[in-house]
């Protein structure tokens, strides 16, 4: 009974610790966001306008974002008052709509990427190199389990390499978009562990 006991609530604990994780990043990014007067929500509108090229529809950005149309639709409604982003009609099909990003957005936009990168380095700063490649694997199994939940019967393993494709793509442009230099920090770090790994 008392194993038993014990099993369930490392489980339960798991869950609320990946639950409390999610949510306290959330709320630093909005914080950090703010500053450049933005949140997450919308801070992960403009950076998938720009990853898809600087202008999409809502329906690419809610695919991508795994959110559905109708809140991407408001969210995209509150962006247009606010003037980050504006809405235009495709030029061969009146029918479609665009998502385009401001010069204000644009503004914002960069400057807020490049204090997200450094956050994002900040926060992980106290796992080694081999923390993050086992913490990368365990989340796969969630995201693995989850997706095979929401799609039954679906070909995962087809999704997940689209989905690693996708994200190598987004590390390209986030390259292009802020330049190599913003890696070297972490570029070194990484040569640093290997090379302290392959020592001992």
């Amino acid at each position: 009974m008392a194993a038993k006991f014990e099993v369930e609530n490392l489980v339960l604990t798991t869950w609320l610790m990946v639950h409390r994780a999610d949510a306290l990043l959330k709320i630093c990014e909005d914080k950090l966001f703010s500053e450049y007067k933005l949140n997450s929500e919308r801070y992960a509108v403009l950076v998938t306008i720009q990853y898809l090229g600087g202008s999409a529809k809502p329906s690419e950005v809610a695919r991508w974002l795994q959110r559905s149309p109708n809140s991407i639709s408001m969210l995209a409604d509150r962006m247009v008052r606010a003037g980050l982003i504006t809405r235009t009609r495709d030029r061969i099909d009146r029918r479609v709509v665009n998502l385009t990003i401001s010069d204000k957005g644009k503004d914002a936009l960069k400057p807020a990427t490049q204090a997200g990168w450094d956050f994002i380095q900040e926060i992980l700063s106290p796992l080694s190199y081999e923390d993050r490649s086992t913490l990368i694997n365990l989340l796969k199994m969630i995201n693995y389990k989850t997706l095979d939940y929401l799609n039954p019967g679906a070909d995962i393993e087809r999704m997940l390499k689209d989905e690693a494709k996708s994200h190598d793509n987004l590390m390209e442009r986030l390259v292009e978009y802020l330049g190599p230099l913003f890696l070297e920090p972490n570029l070194r770090v990484v040569r640093r562990e290997r090379a302290h790994g392959e020592d001992s």
